[in-house]
């Protein structure tokens, strides 16, 4: 499976950005999508996942602000980033995974995103 992640960029504090990931290369069904991301000096935390029937979770610190969507036709996710602040800022990494156990996991080459205050 290979993960192909846009939508990064510069915003100021209080803007939007939508970032997008696309999977391809496996006709196997991909059961979980998600999107992490790996702040400065800090490790990779989970922002947020969606199922392959729409369940989603999320980071609490990112509740309210941010919506992950899913096109399962597509093998596309989506993460909607609304009121964003500058402890946003990282490099944002799309995950999927299959597998009866999920244990089968790939990742995406990262997206930069950098808010200014």
């Amino acid at each position: 499976v290979q993960l192909q992640a846009s939508g990064g960029g510069l915003v100021q504090a209080g803007g939007s950005l939508r970032l997008s990931c696309a999977a391809s290369g496996s006709s196997f069904r991909i059961n979980v999508m998600g999107w992490y991301r790996q702040a400065p000096g800090k490790q990779r935390e989970l922002v947020a996942r969606i199922n392959s029937g729409g369940t989603t979770n999320y980071d609490d610190s990112m509740k309210g602000r941010f919506t992950i969507s899913r096109e399962n036709t597509k093998n596309t996710v989506y993460l909607q980033m609304n009121g964003l602040k500058a402890e946003d800022t990282g490099v944002y990494y799309c995950n999927a995974r299959r597998g009866i156990y999920n244990e089968y996991s790939y990742w995406g080459q990262g997206t930069l995103v950098t808010v200014s205050s």
